[in-house]
């Protein structure tokens, strides 16, 4: 929920991940600034701010600045363990950028469930082009995929298959740290991909060359939006242009931002 701050009535109550939060505004102030209560906890202070004209939220102590109450509410609930967490996450980005052989990997794909691949890309760790391809999936695009990626039948219509980009995509590939933005995703293509241009096994023994990290996890722990009715960090959309190799040096620059500091 983005909420107008001066909409807001002086008591309210409002539910959040399942779990009603209690707002209370201070009688000494004529701001729009809310103490926040679960059931009789005290949460934190929220203040309200305006940055380029746009209603938003600061968490009292720290200054972290959520644009929607609802994940500065989720902000003020993080478990005490949040700061070693985060501290642990950071230590992760920057192993993972100390690698030389790291790779970032983005698949668009002809939808959601049961996807083939339309573009594959690859970047090493500085951004550089290791693969880029389109790539003709002998199937039909969902209407909602072209509408992210904007990548057409006609665009691929007389792009190579998966099967005849398989050796460059392998010798690109080849031993690599590969990371990837909700890594069962883009591999569960590969591994369809793989079993039916080849086999099972070739499969297996392919994706078993490189060594696997998911990027989706840490940055929700990163980020710190707590879920009480998940018990866990909310997963966060990674953004990028919706290009196979835009999406490989966006998540990169998210990897960098985890590495480059532990503190929100």
């Amino acid at each position: 929920m983005t909420a107008d701050p001066a909409l807001l009535d002086d008591l309210f109550t409002q539910e959040i991940d399942g779990r009603a939060a209690r707002f209370v505004r201070p009688a000494d102030t004529d701001r729009h600034d809310f103490a926040v209560y679960d059931g009789d906890a005290f949460l934190g202070m929220l203040y309200s701010d305006q940055v380029l004209g746009t209603a938003g939220w600061r968490l009292g102590g720290s200054g972290e600045r959520h644009g929607a109450l609802d994940d500065a509410v989720r902000a003020l609930r993080r478990p005490r363990s949040w700061p070693r967490e985060r501290a642990q996450v950071a230590d992760w980005a920057r192993r993972l950028l100390a690698d030389d052989s790291l790779a970032a990997v983005d698949i668009e794909t002809t939808g959601l469930n049961g996807a083939w691949a339309v573009q594959i890309a690859a970047t090493d760790k500085s951004g550089t082009v290791l693969f880029d391809s389109y790539v003709n999936p002998q199937a039909e695009i969902e209407p909602g995929a072209i509408a992210v990626h904007k990548i057409t039948p006609e665009r691929v219509a007389d792009a190579p298959t998966f099967g005849e980009l398989l050796p460059a995509l392998g010798e690109a590939l080849h031993g690599r740290t590969c990371v990837a933005y909700n890594l069962p995703f883009d591999k569960g293509c590969l591994e369809r991909e793989l079993e039916r241009h080849r086999s099972a096994q070739v499969a297996a023994h392919w994706l078993g060359e490189c060594r696997w990290h998911d990027a989706m996890e840490p940055y929700a722990v990163w980020k710190g939006l707590w879920s009480v009715k998940r018990g866990r960090y909310r997963s966060q959309k990674l953004g990028g242009p919706h290009t196979a190799v835009g999406d490989c040096r966006f998540l990169l620059a998210r990897v960098r931002e985890m590495a480059s500091s532990d503190r929100p």
